[in-house]
């Protein structure tokens, strides 16, 4: 599944009484802070997007066609600018259509959450915070779907300079859903939009990549009192509920097919750099994730 890889999708469609169980437990998510466990009960979905732009058949001199040939990176450019209004929302007609206003219960426990954001700003070496207005920096993260440009390439890219008029231009886009959005219904509005924004003189193609549902559970019931408690005794703090702005794509599968409840319970730490060059985990914290998972069974067995 971490890989992209479809085989764990269709074995667990193929093998569901054989997978049949009373809970999912999935450890791959991170504590709130070093000392603050927590409980992720959402994660965001995917729609990966790649955007081509394709002008004259080769790469051209732009003393010589600039100005008379139409580039592909300006009108990549063009399009990537038509994205989001100056308000950070994202402009694609029909994108909010589904998402799901915060309840009351959310509001409050999101209240409770300490988070420090000039300590969150200086982590990141950022001046200031970024995003759709009228929304807090964790409600942005959590609660609402985004649109970041992942890459982009074009032209001549080296060191120094060439005077190149490209014959392409390429941009990779993620959007990171919330419930109750829907990846097809939003690789179809994207598409399109995509398309309405293109100028006259150049060819654009939009490729959809992969995509992943979002996912969102009731932090109540058995499961997750077992979860609560064991954590709390293990660290001495109440978890926090958190939700989480990447994605596990195999979670809803297997909450629909294994019809269990799912409960994310991990041990990582923020600013870990998973999927980076030098991902770590802390060994205080994963001795401490061994004890709290022992008590979790022993709860969950009783």
């Amino acid at each position: 599944e971490e890989a992209g890889g479809e085989s764990i999708y269709k074995y667990t469609e193929q093998n569901s009484e054989k997978m049949a169980c009373d809970a999912i437990i999935v450890s791959d998510t991170a504590l709130y802070n070093e000392s603050t466990p927590g409980i992720c009960y959402s994660l965001k979905g995917l729609a990966y997007m790649e955007i081509r732009v394709s002008g004259p058949a080769m790469d051209l001199h732009s003393g010589s066609y600039g100005g008379a040939v139409r580039n592909p990176a300006n009108a990549l450019a063009t399009i990537i600018a038509g994205l989001e209004d100056e308000y950070g929302r994202v402009a694609v007609p029909g994108f909010y259509d589904r998402v799901e206003e915060m309840t009351g219960e959310e509001r409050a426990s999101l209240r409770a959450i300490p988070f420090d954001e000039s300590a969150f700003r200086r982590d990141l070496g950022v001046k200031t915070m970024a995003g759709e207005a009228g929304y807090g920096t964790l409600e942005r993260l959590w609660y609402r779907p985004t649109l970041d440009v992942n890459g982009m390439i074009s032209g001549f890219t080296g060191e120094g300079a060439k005077t190149v008029l490209p014959g392409e231009a390429r941009a990779k886009v993620s959007m990171r859903l919330v419930p109750d959005q829907d990846p097809e219904e939003i690789r179809a509005a994207f598409t399109k939009h995509v398309l309405s924004l293109a100028p006259e003189g150049v060819e654009v193609q939009v490729q959809y990549h992969h995509g992943a549902t979002p996912w969102r559970a009731d932090p109540h019931g058995a499961v997750f009192e077992a979860a609560f408690a064991a954590l709390e005794e293990t660290f001495g703090r109440k978890p926090l509920l958190i939700r989480e702005g990447g994605s596990i794509p195999i979670v809803p599968l297997f909450e629909s097919i294994l019809q269990a409840p799912v409960i994310l319970v991990g041990f990582g730490l923020p600013g870990a750099n998973p999927h980076g060059p030098d991902e770590w985990l802390d060994l205080g914290v994963y001795h401490k994730g061994i004890s709290a998972l022992a008590e979790m069974w022993g709860k969950l067995g009783s």
